[in-house]
């Protein structure tokens, strides 16, 4: 005869230093965190503060603050890389494909905007930043070439340098992050349309 099973406790919700986190929801917080105090200021007893864990349960999910830095740079890495691989940015002149890229640039800054402002403040203190800022050197270098290929084309000036005008580019994007709010009154197309438009205006050939 089969023994009577016992009854299960009810659920007594999240138990202390382990309050039901997933590793997407404990990355997302620390990203925040970083940006608010600085990575370097901010300690894995910062984070294990702000997330109501205990240090033991913080490292339950991740290694160490370092891997945190390294995921949240590459999510913002990959998006803007993944940029220069659709098809928008592999077809049409090189002007279009260079319009191409900066919409998507636009758009992975606003749907990825914790990770990207993050990516803006590293300065190159560990391999984990360096590795990073490598990776963005490489990213502007291939927009950089697009710009030259137009210019070559006749579709952009050419009295303007080419890696001063990705420059001056890319400082109009990445200002974004400073002032845009997730959910106010700037429509992430809108905008993308906009930057595309002064940009292009600015340096097509007269």
């Amino acid at each position: 005869m089969a023994l009577p099973v016992p009854d299960r406790p009810s659920d007594p919700g999240p138990r202390r230093g382990r309050p039901g986190y997933d590793r997407a929801r404990v990355l997302e917080v620390a990203v925040a965190l970083f940006n608010e105090q600085g990575y370097d200021a901010t300690s894995v007893a910062d984070l294990a503060a702000r997330l109501g864990l205990t240090k033991s349960a913080l490292y339950h999910h991740f290694d160490s603050k370092e891997q945190l830095l390294s995921l949240a740079l590459d999510e913002a890495l990959s998006g803007l890389e993944g940029v220069l691989d659709e098809p928008e940015a592999r077809s049409g002149t090189a002007a279009e494909r260079l319009g191409a890229v900066l919409r998507g640039a636009v758009r992975v800054l606003v749907d990825h905007l914790p990770s990207v402002t993050l990516l803006l403040r590293v300065r190159g203190n560990s391999d984990v930043e360096r590795a990073a800022l490598e990776r963005r050197r490489a990213f502007d270098h291939r927009v950089t070439a697009l710009v030259a290929e137009a210019q070559r084309e006749g579709l952009v000036r050419d009295d303007i340098d080419g890696p001063v005008a990705t420059r001056l580019i890319f400082g109009m994007v990445n200002s974004i992050v400073e002032w845009y709010r997730p959910g106010g009154s700037v429509d992430r197309e809108r905008l993308a349309h906009d930057v595309v438009t002064v940009v292009l205006d600015g340096l097509r050939t007269r």
